[in-house]
């Protein structure tokens, strides 16, 4: 993305937005949510048990991702359920896998 003088305050925002959206990928539990989530919807009550993790934790966490637009979250009697509101964050977090693998293979070769 290629931004013109012009643009310099739009450019800040979006830098901003953009930061904000990787801040909430930041966490490790984070991380595993958005693996779990991947088949689909899921109750906090599945989530729990899932991470091993105490409630008032993974409802920061789930309280993060949905701040950032990650996920979305619905409400069905005293049960709360959340899903991936765009499957394009996993585009995202597969990158991310696919170099830090490279990073550490390169590593190693440097050890050997």
């Amino acid at each position: 993305m290629i931004i013109e003088k012009g643009e310099a305050r739009v450019k800040s925002e979006v830098f901003e937005v953009q930061a904000e959206y990787f801040k909430a990928l930041s966490h490790p539990v984070r991380i595993k949510i958005l693996y779990y989530l991947k088949k689909g919807e899921r109750c906090v009550c599945e989530i729990v048990p899932y991470l091993k993790e105490e409630q008032s934790n993974v409802s920061r966490h789930l309280a993060a991702l949905k701040r950032a637009g990650i996920l979305s979250s619905r409400k069905e009697g005293v049960s709360v359920y959340y899903r991936v509101e765009d499957e394009n964050v996993y585009k995202i977090v597969d990158l991310a896998l696919c170099s830090v693998k490279k990073v550490a293979r390169e590593k190693v070769a440097l050890l050997s």
